[in-house]
């Protein structure tokens, strides 16, 4: 890692992500964004085009009013002009109006259609993508980089137009009125210029660091702001540790930022010092000129008007390099996003899942020759939505996580697997939902390959509860229909019933309209955990997966859900993940994963007869919790 060196010794932390140049193309790609306004987008111009026009005519007007109105003395002409600048100011008023009405809905127009991308494309990626990237780097560019990128469509639009139209039209009335006061400060604007090409290079590299810094600034935020990441801190006493990390992360910003000011303050004042010395210029020679009688006074008050607002445009069209830089930095920053093709994606002609069995329940799952290993970070992730310089492989980037699988579920049938922690279990059943496509092999649903089928009716077709039962910051209601947004309250009180939650929920001052907070945790662990399950019931899928569905249950609640699972799964296929080896007993076939591959198969009994890895894990989980001289079977 390199160090960038400020104007005033301060240095800032730089890496390959933040000397980044905006790639070839990124403007051309911006038209399509903006074309979907062009009628707005004329408007805009044509308004544009008239307060140029009205800028460079005032000071003609002025002209006039001092030559033909007030040196001779008539009063007339110099109330007919006044009231002529009076128009063209409300002419302009109406202009300015118009204009900023036109440049909003563009641009919240361009924020919308840019943010709803960026937003379906980010839920298309697959798991591994959000087990690497800061959800702090994805917020900033659905937000911060996206209003970064609409100041490209509207503001440097509407501020190239005018600043280029003015430029001219005050150069032509300066030309009309003096040619000689024109080419003097001509010469001097090359010195305007030089210095922009010089810092905007270094402002740029400094907006996209601020751009990073911020990302890494609001993933911190996001993970130390939630319950979970609260309570880790408190428990374990960090938080004095906590408090130095952000601000070490937040003076990095701010240096960041502070050297961003420096350098636009330094073009500011280089471009201010240009100016008065081009205006002490142009007085020293208009004036001579004037008392030489070859200039008219009006000509000379004109002359220094549209000076002044010849250099304005000037130094608009100085920052506008910085500031356009800055911009195409955030649309650069978005089409990142855009362009990550996700891993696991629909097939052209995929084809709906056709409905199950007779009953429309039963449908087998069915793994042949499987393998799979986890994709690397370059196929799911980018470089900078991760932590800044601390990109690593992981386990899964070099070595297989299956092996050959080869099984089959039978419908209407609970298979269960078990085996010792980091196996494959929960890989295996991340492959059937199709959160991940295997490697190699087939993964087949009541005979159909799941890449040929669309995601929407695979979804439909799996329904799985996951060992961390997630609950949005948001009712019971709420969490309970994200399964099945037409479920009647009936049917809603049916499987909280079902899953032994019902009591729990009547009992709540509000009901199912009780807000559970950040994740659910104002519900106990067994409770979260058996609303995640009257999700699933309320779901009834063909295809069930349960992920330690009952890990987080006391022994009353445990036997009250296996009874409802033993109802709600009869006639379904349903693949199960336990560590507690008595949740399965009943199971019609158990797998024994161990380093990714199976080991053993058949039933419980047959398991414990075979003397294999099951028994062995078996007799360990219950040998201190049987009686004394008890068998353990």
């Amino acid at each position: 890692m390199t160090m960038l060196d400020g104007p005033t010794g301060l240095r800032f932390d730089d890496d390959s992500i933040t000397r980044q140049k905006v790639r070839p193309g990124t403007v051309r790609r911006i038209i399509p964004y903006a074309m979907r306004y062009r009628m707005l987008l004329v408007v805009l111009l044509l308004t544009t085009v008239v307060s140029a026009v009205i800028t460079a005519a005032g000071p003609l007007v002025l002209k006039m009013i001092i030559d033909d109105g007030i040196l001779p003395k008539r009063l007339g002409v110099v109330v007919g002009l006044c009231l002529t600048i009076a128009g063209l100011a409300l002419v302009d008023a109406v202009a300015m109006y118009v204009q900023t009405w036109c440049s909003g809905r563009i641009g919240e127009g361009l924020v919308y259609d840019l943010r709803t991308k960026v937003f379906a494309h980010v839920q298309r990626q697959p798991l591994a993508f959000f087990t690497r990237a800061q959800t702090g780097a994805l917020v900033s560019r659905l937000n911060a980089d996206v209003i970064g990128a609409r100041q490209a469509v509207t503001t440097l639009l509407t501020d190239a137009v005018t600043t280029i139209l003015t430029l001219i039209l005050i150069l032509g009335a300066m030309l009309y009125l003096s040619w000689q006061i024109t080419v003097a400060a001509l010469v001097m604007i090359p010195f305007f210029l030089l210095p922009v090409r010089l810092i905007a290079r270094r402002l740029q590299r400094l907006t996209r660091e601020t751009m990073e810094q911020d990302a890494e600034m609001s993933s911190m935020m996001n993970e130390r702001f939630n319950v979970s990441g609260a309570l880790l801190a408190k428990l374990y006493g960090r938080t004095d540790d906590e408090n130095g990390m952000f601000a070490a992360r937040a003076s990095r910003v701010r240096d960041v930022a502070v050297g961003g000011l420096i350098y636009g303050r330094l073009l500011f004042i280089i471009v201010t010092v240009l100016t008065s010395l081009t205006t002490a210029l142009v007085y020293g020679l208009g004036g001579a000129l004037a008392i030489d009688g070859v200039l008219p006074m009006g000509t000379l008050v004109a002359m220094v008007t549209l000076l002044l607002r010849l250099y304005g445009p000037v130094n608009e069209l100085s920052n506008m390099q910085v500031t356009a830089m800055t911009a195409l930095v955030s649309f650069d920053r978005v089409f990142e996003v855009l362009d990550l093709e996700p891993l696991v994606s629909e097939r052209p002609g995929a084809r709906a899942l056709p409905a199950p069995g007779p009953h429309g329940k039963a449908l087998d799952v069915e793994f042949e020759q499987v393998t799979f290993r986890y994709p690397t970070a370059e196929e799911v992730s980018l470089a900078s939505l991760e932590s800044v310089g601390t990109r690593t492989p992981e386990r899964g980037d070099t070595e297989p996580a299956l092996h050959e699988l080869s099984f089959r579920v039978p419908a209407g049938r609970m298979t269960a697997l078990v085996g010792p922690s980091g196996a494959g279990k929960t890989t295996i059943t991340n492959l059937v939902p199709r959160l991940y496509d295997p490697t190699s092999g087939s993964i087949r649903i009541g005979g159909h390959d799941v890449r040929e089928l669309t995601l929407q009716s695979l979804r439909d077709t799996v329904g799985v509860v996951t060992q961390d039962a997630h609950l949005f910051h948001d009712t019971l209601r709420a969490n309970l229909l994200y399964a099945r947004p037409a479920a009647t309250d009936q049917e809603l009180v049916d499987a909280c019933a079902a899953a032994q939650v019902w009591d729990t929920v009547s009992a709540l001052p509000d009901g199912l309209d009780t807000v559970v907070g950040d994740r659910g945790h104002r519900l106990s662990g067994g409770e979260k955990q058996r609303i995640s399950l009257a999700r699933l019931l309320l779901k009834a899928p063909p295809v069930v997966v349960l992920d330690e569905a009952t890990a987080h249950l006391d022994s009353e609640s445990e036997a009250a859900i296996q009874l409802a699972l033993k109802t709600a799964l009869a006639g379904r296929t349903s693949l199960v993940i336990a560590h507690r080896l008595s949740t399965i007993r009943e199971a019609d076939q158990i797998l024994v994963v161990e380093r990714g591959r199976i080991r053993e198969s058949g039933t419980h009994e047959e398991l414990l007869a075979a003397e294999g890895l099951y028994a062995q894990l078996y007799r360990t989980q219950f040998t201190q919790q049987a009686p004394d001289g008890a068998e353990v079977r």
